[in-house]
């Protein structure tokens, strides 16, 4: 499985993340520059010695991804304006899950190019803004794993 972080801005969800990517060995892809070096103390403190273990592939933009990826019609965005619950899609081996960045996810002209049912959802209440990155991260991706793994 592929997790896709589109210009990550807080450096211990991108650790906690990177961690998560080595413990179900999952790829972790960064779209666009960070708002943070990647070798930042608080980076590497939330991925443990894990960093080293960690397949991390890096993009200069959105387009230099897209054209990495074999079948783009396996990118899922993940987003609190998705119409699909993140339990319905029906995950394949390989997937990539995309998840905008802390403050304003991903810019309109990327949002735009996913139809409704590759914009997916974590269900919250309504007086909730969102949840955490690395939360989100953990919730989509074990239901990818379980449904490709048997987990």
């Amino acid at each position: 499985m592929n997790v896709v972080l589109f210009k990550p801005e807080i450096p211990p969800n991108t650790g906690n993340i990177s961690r998560l990517c080595v413990c179900t060995d999952a790829s972790l892809h960064i779209v666009g520059k960070p708002s943070f070096d990647l070798s930042e103390k608080a980076v590497r403190r939330a991925g443990l010695d894990y960093w080293d273990h960690l397949r991390l592939k890096l993009y200069e933009d959105w387009e230099e991804f897209k054209r990495s990826v074999a079948d783009p019609e396996r990118i899922f965005l993940v987003t609190k304006f998705g119409e699909t619950i993140y339990s319905e899609a029906k995950f394949i081996q390989d997937d990539f899950l995309l998840f905008g960045n802390e403050t304003s996810g991903v810019p309109e002209p990327v949002y735009s190019q996913f139809p409704a049912t590759r914009k997916l959802k974590i269900p919250m209440k309504a007086i909730s803004r969102s949840i955490n990155l690395s939360n989100s991260v953990a919730i989509v991706l074990y239901e990818a794993l379980r449904q490709t793994e048997h987990w």
